[in-house]
């Protein structure tokens, strides 16, 4: 059965919590354990639909998968080659990242086009042009990715857009080809970092990773390891900005600072005050959040398109009036209809919307259509005057583990309840 939240505003985010780990690095990390034959234990694995997602396409392609707390191991000892079908990818945009890990091992793949969230195109195309930089013979049989890795070879593949995604890919692709691959004009978000880490924890040899330029070296096998990822900076990012919203004075636990500079210089426009420490954050919110005069989301270490919602949630009830561009996603303001039933006066047109800040916003009856789309209705509904109830829930869940669970403990009025009641 579908579940709502039922929030009732108005009550200022006081307390400590400790950050969970990242979804965007555990995913990738989940793919590159196809690399190696031998057992992976993942540490602190959160519990969440992408992750499950992600876990059934790895039963699929016949890895063995067992949760232990939350501590998550994974045998590929035997990989087959079974076409990944859309029932599996509709759900899960990071399904992409099995080609680069499945063509590394067995030289073929099969997969569906990948689904995930409706926030705009995220072509895959840079994925695939990259792999064909490799040699790999690609063609598209009726919506199924056919690559024939075969001939594949170690290469230089120049990405015309800094993409995580296709970074990632590439990276586990060339884990184990003889010779190295270079990947130019590569991602450097922590992200690709983490996974550079665990490549290398397992026997590989990644270098360069965070920087513009990222060499794999390939071995000829990798082994299993225990690896932590790194701790979730959009699920810390959404908490501070709910502080932010709501007049609160919150301390965010086992977070790295400087992976989340570009969220919080930003929070210190709003008038937060933030202190931090070598692995904690603390804001102190200003009574009333002030504009930011021009926000605009960029790639990593700049303003991050996944906390643009979140961010224009507590610009609804600014001192004034904020103008944010949205330079990655086409429609990532979709979830801004939604705030105007709680009173928001937001002006949208194509990539940029005009915030002119409220008083006060008014609970309401809302429903999330995408992950980030949906926290931001969860931030308003804090702050809001009133009972709102927040549907589709299932798009929250994909990314927060047990949102409401973590915001009551910071004393916000927060429930999980089944539609029909």
């Amino acid at each position: 059965m579908q579940q709502k939240f039922i929030i009732d505003g108005v009550k200022p985010l006081i307390g400590e919590i400790e950050v969970q780990t990242a979804k965007n690095a555990a995913l990738p990390i989940i793919a590159a354990c196809i690399l190696t034959d031998e057992p992976v234990v993942i540490e602190k694995c959160p519990h969440l639909k992408d992750i499950d997602a992600m876990l059934d396409i790895m039963r699929h392609l016949g890895a063995s998968v067992e949760f232990d707390g939350d501590n998550l191991t994974i045998c590929c000892h035997d990989v087959a080659l079974n076409v990944i079908n859309s029932d599996l990818t509709g759900k899960l945009r990071s399904s992409i990242f099995i080609l680069g890990s499945i063509l590394s091992r067995c030289r073929h793949a099969y997969i569906s086009h990948p689904g995930g969230c409706e926030i705009g195109l995220r072509p895959i195309d840079l994925h695939i042009s990259g792999l064909k930089s490799l040699d790999v013979k690609i063609a598209d049989d009726r919506g199924v990715i056919c690559c024939d890795g075969t001939e594949m070879r170690a290469g230089m593949v120049n990405l015309d857009f800094a993409s995580v995604g296709a970074t990632e890919n590439l990276m586990m692709a060339g884990a184990l080809l003889d010779g190295e691959t270079v990947i130019v004009n590569a991602a450097r978000e922590p992200e690709i970092v983490d996974l550079a880490q665990f490549i290398n924890a397992m026997g590989g040899r990644v270098s360069g990773a965070g920087g513009s330029v990222v060499r794999v070296i390939g071995v000829k096998k990798l082994h299993g390891c225990t690896y932590k990822p790194m701790p979730d900076r959009i699920c810390a990012g959404t908490f501070l900005a709910a502080a932010a919203a709501t007049g609160g004075s919150i301390t965010v636990n086992g977070i790295i600072p400087e992976h989340i500079f570009g969220i919080t210089e930003r929070l210190k426009q709003t008038g937060a005050k933030l202190g931090f420490h070598r692995n904690s954050i603390r804001l102190l919110a200003a009574p009333r959040p002030r504009p930011i005069h021009k926000l605009e989301t960029n790639v990593y270490p700049a303003f991050p398109t996944d906390m643009q919602p979140q961010l224009c949630a507590v610009l609804a009830r600014a001192k004034g009036s904020s103008v944010v561009v949205e330079n990655l996603f086409e429609n990532r303001f979709g979830y801004t209809s939604e705030l105007a039933k709680m009173g928001a006066a937001i002006t949208v047109k194509d990539r940029v919307a005009v915030i002119h800040g409220v008083p006060q916003l008014y609970g309401a009856t809302l429903r999330a259509s995408d992950l980030r789309g949906g926290a931001a209705l969860v931030v308003a509904a804090l702050s809001a005057e009133g009972r709102s109830a927040v549907y589709g829930v299932e798009h929250i869940d994909r990314g927060y583990e047990y949102i409401e669970r973590t915001l009551t403990e910071l004393g916000a009025s927060v429930r999980r309840a089944d539609c029909g009641s």
